[in-house]
């Protein structure tokens, strides 16, 4: 066990540490959020809610074999992509599939149930993307999941992905994968207590073979009192450490949804504070603080 843990650590080292970030745009976080809350509307009702906010609805679908969802709407010359998170139990069993396969075409290692569903999404959507203009994708959870390796894929067959905004997002790669594809234009929003972006767990079987689940992209975490912090890399990764042994509660239930998150940003739209986010965790007297 000791031995797992110094190769996990070593893992750790080995990335980058964090960078100094500019300050956040809440507005612009927000407007994403309200588009990945509209993706658990029904197809009657979110034309209309989709107009309210200036969005042209261009395409809506629902993938028969996984049971997720996505529209793309337009916006101003802007392609936006929102994917639905999880809401019935064939959306539960992909995220529950959580082997690590390769991907022969953007040759890194993906979550094998968010990788399935996201090439489904993105063969049923391209005869309705426009290569010229930019691409916005966001989604909640497993939907977030899903539209960061839509982002991948998009981004390597040379469409205009210029943002990423995910809510409540579970880890899609390794370190390899993170690292191949750190140029990508993601923001990874969480709450303070949502476990969600802390899965899949790390297994004895990665950390013995170097072969773990990591975030990429830049994390904002969403906290009271107008106040919030941004991590990325070994911190990120750190924070995993104190819910992993922990059974979920309904506090952890509560800080997944969509509500909560829309809450909060409403709550950053004016004079937000960015607070350091501290790990409180040390090895051998270095603390990653």
């Amino acid at each position: 066990m000791f031995n797992a843990f110094i190769l996990f650590i070593l893992v750790l080292l080995i990335s980058p540490f964090q960078s100094a970030f500019a300050a956040q745009d809440f507005n612009l976080i927000k407007a994403q959020a309200k588009l990945s809350d509209d993706t658990y509307l029904e197809a009657a009702t979110l034309e209309q809610r989709l107009q309210a906010q200036n969005q042209q609805l261009v395409h809506q679908s629902l993938i028969s074999a996984s049971q997720v969802s996505y529209f793309l709407s337009t916006a101003n010359g802007v392609q936006t992509i929102a994917v639905r998170g999880t809401a019935n139990l064939q959306n539960a069993m992909v995220d529950l599939t959580v082997s690590l396969q390769p991907d022969p075409v953007l040759d890194i290692k993906l979550h094998q149930g968010f990788a399935s569903a996201a090439r489904a999404i993105y063969s049923n959507m391209k005869p309705y993307l426009n290569k010229d203009q930019p691409i916005h994708i966001t989604g909640h959870s497993l939907g977030g999941a899903i539209a960061v390796i839509l982002g991948m894929y998009l981004q390597k067959d040379g469409y205009p992905v210029d943002q990423i905004i995910t809510f409540g997002q579970p880890k899609v790669t390794n370190v390899t994968g993170a690292k191949k594809f750190d140029d990508l234009p993601l923001i990874r929003v969480v709450t303070l207590h949502d476990i969600v972006p802390l899965v899949p767990p790390i297994s004895p079987l990665q950390i013995k073979d170097l072969d773990i689940f990591w975030h990429m992209g830049k994390e904002v975490i969403l906290m009271d009192n107008k106040q919030y912090a941004e991590t990325s890399g070994v911190k990120s990764a750190l924070r995993a450490t104190k819910f992993t042994t922990s059974i979920p509660n309904e506090q952890n239930l509560n800080a997944h949804k969509m509500t909560t998150y829309l809450g909060l940003i409403n709550g950053l739209l004016e004079s937000p504070v960015e607070v350091p986010y501290k790990t409180d965790i040390s090895l051998f007297g270095f603390s990653f603080d």
